[in-house]
């Protein structure tokens, strides 16, 4: 057996799980890392000055991979400053390995602090190596456990001792990892029949879709059946955009989406039912209808009949369960119900048509308003990208304006932030041009959370890695004034919005442009819509980071 340091065998366990690049800012607890480092240049390390940017970096990598991404963060004070963002790879099931060094596991008395203790609310599993023969078989865990679904990140402490130390471990080779799991036979049947003799079915899809691959068979069995669509999270490429058949987003909770669901004798909910009614004081609500038959499709069986009345719950992979479902749901239907769901089709085709027409209306109505408008901005942008561009989205109260310009139809277009912790997208766009090298990759971020996480322009100047960055600068927390117009009217029953806004305008606003060229980076400040389309396509052809800082209307 050869001998070999902790940090040996970190390394190489880490080569042998395929792992390309470490996200992280180091500390002194984590030196021997980055001494063992130098002997394995085919291992880079990405540096960067918030740790935040590590973890945006690593969650939108992993996504755009399908596979684990490793961050290297300082002990209790680095690891602390990347939890805000651990938080949103944990609420959408990011697989990712997070790890730290700590002190010796000796140093008890000069208060050492249980790393692995800190991050578990926010890991869906955590452990601590504290001698050196635990360093591979942990880590080796710890990517199992990621990839494992449902899929999340995982942390793994790493002592002074346990990697200075050494070991005599054999580091074997990474086994082949089968996740797709099929459901049971009996929860398909009584699906199928459910939807089969529905009279208005609706699909609400979320990440989960994505991230089986699964697209096509939603599409086959939304076809089928003759069914509206709606996203209950669309920050993957779940449901092609300019289908007839799908109506945009849809907030479980919220009055508008109740009315809609509402309608639906049966409901096929796909993935994680995403909701920010929590925030309102009503934890108990009901969101669909008292005669609505509910059948939830999920990998996490945690996430099935966890809070809504289920009349079917299905546990399994979507691609395999879905595939099942259709070709149930195809055998099954009598010729009566095919001719039901072809002109459920034809009347939603007029629907969506009148839908879309009204999106062009609202963008004529807002084209030349000072300042300009979301729609505008979005318009111009999508009028100079190219065909094969791939989008890192962090601008919530931009995305409505998203929903009828950007068309995504390909799996991998979209990564989207996910979770509610600002500063993700500075990150997320580095870490998913890394995955797409040979693509055009754009990050649209808010002002407000581009400031949190702005270091990130040090990292892709430093790298060189050609990223254009639109910041959506509309001087304010949009989304904290959207809802307090919703507590106002919701939880309140109040008529007027007229809120002072408190601690939600920036009153002093955001040059980002003049941060953007003090780090490094080739950048235009822009107020003029006129002048988007041309700052796009210079900023495109560069090969080299890039910002365009557009200053839009941020009333609402």
């Amino acid at each position: 057996m050869n001998t070999m340091t902790g940090s040996q065998a970190l390394v190489k366990t880490l080569l042998n799980e395929g792992v390309k690049y470490i996200f992280g800012n180091p500390g002194t607890s984590e030196v021997p890392i980055m001494n063992e480092l130098e002997s394995y240049p085919e291992l880079k390390y990405i540096l960067v000055m918030q740790e935040g940017v590590a973890m945006g970096m690593a969650d939108a990598y992993a996504r755009a991979t399908g596979k684990p991404s490793f961050v290297n963060l300082h002990i209790e004070t680095g690891l602390a400053n990347g939890m805000s963002l651990l938080y949103n790879s944990f609420f959408g099931g990011t697989p990712l390995v997070v790890t730290a060094g700590n002190k010796d596991i000796m140093e008890i008395a000069h208060e050492r602090t249980d790393l692995a203790n800190l991050v578990q609310p926010f890991t869906k599993w955590s452990a601590e190596a504290t001698h050196p023969d635990q360093v591979a078989g942990l880590i080796r865990r710890a990517f199992k456990e990621a990839k494992t679904p449902p899929t999340g990140p995982t942390f793994v402490g790493l002592s002074a001792n346990a990697l200075d130390g050494n070991t005599n471990v054999e580091i074997p080779e990474a086994g082949k990892h089968y996740t797709h799991i099929k459901p049971d036979c009996k929860s398909i049947e009584d699906a199928a029949f459910l939807l089969a003799n529905a009279n208005n079915p609706i699909l609400v899809v979320a990440d989960r879709v994505a991230e089986s691959d699964a697209s096509h068979e939603v599409i086959q069995l939304a076809e089928t059946l003759g069914s509206q669509v709606y996203s209950s999270y669309y920050s993957q490429m779940n449901f092609p955009t300019d289908h007839d058949l799908y109506f945009g987003p849809l907030r479980f909770g919220f009055p508008d989406s109740k009315n809609i669901l509402s309608k639906a004798d049966v409901v096929l909910v796909i993935g994680k039912m995403s909701t920010s009614f929590y925030m309102y004081s009503n934890a108990d609500i009901q969101f669909f209808g008292e005669t609505s038959k509910l059948i939830h499709l999920d990998v996490d069986a945690g996430n099935v009949g966890k809070s809504q009345t289920t009349s079917v719950g299905i546990i399994g992979d979507p691609k395999i369960s879905l595939g099942q479902l259709s070709g149930q749901v195809q055998k099954i239907m009598s010729a009566e119900a095919i001719q039901k769901a072809q002109n459920r089709s034809n009347t939603l085709l007029i629907e969506n048509t009148a839908r879309r027409n009204a999106s062009k209306e609202l963008l004529d109505r807002k084209w030349n308003t000072s300042p300009m408008s979301p729609e505008r901005m979005v318009a111009e942008i999508t009028a100079a990208l190219p065909d094969d561009f791939v989008l890192a989205d962090d601008a919530v109260t931009t995305r409505a304006a998203y929903e009828h310009t950007l068309k995504f139809n390909n799996p991998g277009s979209l990564i989207g932030m996910r979770g509610g912790s600002l500063g993700w997208g500075m990150g997320a766009g580095i870490g998913l041009k890394l995955a797409h090298p040979d693509r055009p990759v754009v990050a649209i971020v808010g002002d407000g959370s581009a400031i949190m996480t702005i270091q990130a322009l040090w990292t892709a100047a430093a790298e060189k890695i050609p990223i254009l960055y639109v910041i959506c600068n509309n001087g304010s927390y949009k989304i904290l004034k959207q809802a307090m117009n919703t507590y106002k009217t919701m939880i309140k029953g109040s008529t007027k919005l007229d809120s002072k806004y408190i601690g939600m305008d920036f009153h002093q606003p955001s040059d980002i442009a003049s941060v953007a060229k003090a780090m490094g980076v080739w950048t235009r400040r822009i107020e003029d819509p006129n002048d988007i389309q041309i700052a796009v396509k210079e900023a495109l052809s560069l090969n080299e980071p890039s910002l365009l800082d557009i200053i839009i209307d941020g009333s609402i």
